[in-house]
Parts: structure tokens; sequence; C-alpha cells
């Protein structure tokens, strides 16, 4: 390295240097690691503080891209104020000894200590690191998370007001900033990659329906996957256990539904039939409320509802009128077509 001033002067500039290098590769390396890293990862470390920061720090993505930006910028110009000067003024003996006119040495020491500036704070400073952080994500993460968290408390009111200022301008383009990153992709995007993956030969041709199905599923209702000329297997009010039994023989339907003309009061599976002793009991002494939710419900929400029941079926409605029974015999095979085909009743609540 070209010797600066000897003494503790020189040695200070070094010094200072080596910080204000690794400083930068510190912001670029935690603003590059978060990018990279997975949600779901981080959320793997929350044992430890440091997994714990990590977290907050995805939370506040936009805070902690002010703060790393702030950070480089900061130390670029501290390179630029100590390093760069002292360079230059280390060159000039040098090259006044070749027998440089003193102009020409000023504006040659100049060149080459901005291009060693430049290659120490582009190198060094953001290439190593981005590499580095973009090859271990989560590790880096959680690693940086804690000074980057102690910085960003010491300079949140700036950033705070840096990020308010950069909202402003995205609103003014016409966009609406986030505040976190979020790790799902846009169904059309998806779809688009799987027909191009199939395109291309890197997806096989028999998953590329069901793939498609599930991504169509999110713009479906509940009223459009109840199959039409349903058949539903139903009891009355007064039926007994025995009368479900003998539908299900007839129907092969294993939830029977109970009616009041044409209003479902329950459900019924057979097997709380099997173990009664008394199959001249009443069937509602054993059925369970149903599920309601309306046909023009997303086929999401539809879903959700029936998990949080445990229920295989919903009643699908319209207006307070029953227009036809959901299970999810009738979506699966929309998403796995190909392991219906020549189902005996295409779909019909059985199970």
């Amino acid at each position: 390295m070209i010797a600066l001033e000897s003494g503790p002067g020189g040695w200070a500039v070094v010094g200072w240097t080596v910080v204000i290098v690794g400083l930068s590769a510190f912001f670029v390396a935690t603003e590059f690691a978060l990018m990279a890293a997975k949600p779901h990862r981080l959320e793997q470390r929350a044992g430890s503080a440091a997994g714990r920061a990590a977290i907050k720090n995805s939370a506040e993505l936009t805070l902690l891209l002010a703060g790393s930006q702030l950070g480089i910028t900061i130390c670029t110009l501290a390179l630029g104020a100590v390093t760069k000067p002292a360079v230059h003024h280390a060159l000039m003996p040098l090259l006044a000894f070749t027998g440089l006119p003193e102009a020409a040495a000023d504006v040659v020491a100049f060149v080459l200590a901005l291009l060693l500036v430049t290659f120490l704070h582009l190198v060094v400073g953001e290439m190593a690191p981005k590499s580095w952080a973009i090859a271990h994500p989560e590790d880096s993460s959680v690693l940086l998370a804690l000074p980057m968290r102690a910085f960003m408390w010491l300079a949140r009111p700036l950033l705070v007001g840096l990020n308010a200022a950069a909202n402003w301008l995205v609103r003014r383009a016409g966009a609406e900033p986030v505040d976190d990153r979020a790790e799902r992709q846009d169904p059309s995007g998806l779809r688009a990659l799987i027909e191009h993956s199939a395109n291309i030969g890197a997806l096989d041709a028999y998953y590329r329906e069901p793939l498609t199905q599930v991504l169509v599923l999110r713009e479906r209702t509940a009223g459009d996957m109840v199959p039409p000329e349903q058949e539903v297997a139903a009891v009355g009010l007064d039926a007994t256990l025995a009368d479900v039994q003998q539908t299900t023989r007839r129907t092969r339907h294993l939830r029977v539904l109970v009616r009041d003309g044409d209003r479902t009061e329950g459900v019924v599976h057979v097997r709380d039939t099997l173990a009664a002793d008394d199959l001249s009991r009443p069937v509602l002494e054993v059925a369970r409320d149903p599920v309601r939710v309306a046909a023009d419900a997303p086929l999401t929400t539809a879903l959700a509802r029936l998990s949080q029941a445990h229920a295989q079926l919903a009643i699908v409605t319209d207006g307070g009128r029953e227009v036809g029974v959901l299970s999810l015999e009738d979506v699966l095979p929309g998403l796995m077509p190909s392991a219906f085909v020549g189902a005996p009743d295409g779909g019909t609540p059985r199970g």
C-alpha cells in the first residue's frame, strides 16, 4: 500500500479507512441479507435475541433500507473526506520525484486517489459483502440484526423523516408504499410462471392443469363450485337413526342432511348412528349445526369456514335461500382433475 504520512497521523488515516470501509460493508450486507432472506426461515430463529431482531427488521423494511442507505452515504462521504485527501497528499512527493510539473502531478494524484478510494469502497465495502449476504441471507441477517437495531434506534427520528419524504414521492408517482415485505407471489405472476415452465419443458404437462386450477380457485366463489343438478341425501326432522342408515345404504352418502322443507337444520354422519343402541332415537339428537356460506363468498372464505368448524360440507345460500351443498369433494377434483376422473357422482358429497 502507498505509504501515507509517517507517524501517528498516517496510521490514524489507515485506521479510519478500515473502520469506514468496514461500516460500509456492514450496511450493505444488512440491506442485501434482509432482502434475500425468507421470512419463514427467519421465524425459525425467533428463539434468540438476534433472531427476533432480524424479524423486527423485516417488519420495518423501509426504515431498515433508509438506515442502510444513510449509513452507506455517510461512509462514502467519510472516505472522500478522510482517505482521498490523505492518499492524494501521499502521492504528490512520489509524482514530483518523477519530474512531473506540480500542476500535472496534482491532477494525476487526484485521479489515482479517486480510483483507489472508489476501488476500496466499491469492491471491499459493497460488492464483497453483498455477495456474502446473498449467499448466506438468513445467517447474515441474524448476525447483523442487533447492531443494525441499535443504529436504527439512534437514528430513528431522521429515518422516519426520510422514509416519510420517500413515501410522499412514491404516492405522488401513483403507487402505494409498503412497510414490510410479503413472501407471497401474485397469482397472475405464478400463473405466467407455470405457463412459461410448461412451454419450455421445465414443468411436466401432467401438472400444468392442476397447478393452474389452484390459482384459479382464488377467483371462484362458493356458488361457482356447487355442482349442477346436485343430488343430496336428506331426511326429515322426524327421522330416526334407522332412517339415516337406510338413506346411506340407498344413496351411498355418508353425510345426510336433516331438512325441514327447503331448509337444512342439521347434518349427521352415518358413523354417529353406528354406536347407538337404540336406532329409534330422533336424528336431531346427534345432528350437528350446518355451516352456511353465501353463494357470493370467495371460495377461500368458504374453505376457511369449513376448516374452523371441522366440517366437510357447507350449505350455500343466496338471499336466505339454499342453492346447494358445497363439500371438499367438490373442490378437490378441480385441484387434481386427473385423480378424480370417473368419480361415480361427479363430486356429490358422500365422505
